[in-house]
């Protein structure tokens, strides 16, 4: 039973939903907006905000962690010297979803997801 589990499981197990909110969350740090599902984007954003805030404080063990969650190097670099910085007065919030037309094929509501 799923009773009060509010985690969204995006129609994959544990291991596929961890490997593709990585690659979503290294796709935003490099890009600064993606388009994507609406679920997606939601789920998204519980993993990028820790991310941000967590670099803020911009130590070793900050980038060693960033390191656990980005794939690659040039995401944490970017991730620690432009992103984080950038919000070093900002409390939290630091995403935003906008709405796009719906996906022609399947009808699914497309957003982009983009930092403030």
């Amino acid at each position: 039973m799923r009773h009060r589990k509010k985690k969204a499981t995006l129609g994959r197990e544990k291991a596929q939903r961890d490997a593709l909110m990585r690659s979503l969350a290294e796709s935003l740090v490099i890009h600064g907006s993606i388009r994507t599902t609406r679920a997606k984007a939601r789920a998204l954003r519980t993993v990028v905000e820790p991310l941000i805030t967590m670099a803020k404080k911009g130590g070793l063990t900050e980038r060693r962690r960033a390191m656990q969650v980005l794939y690659t190097d040039r995401a944490v670099k970017q991730l620690m010297d432009v992103v984080a910085p950038r919000y070093k007065e900002r409390s939290g919030g630091y995403t935003r979803i906008i709405k796009l037309a719906p996906r022609a094929n399947d009808a699914a509501q497309m957003v982009r997801i983009e930092f403030v």
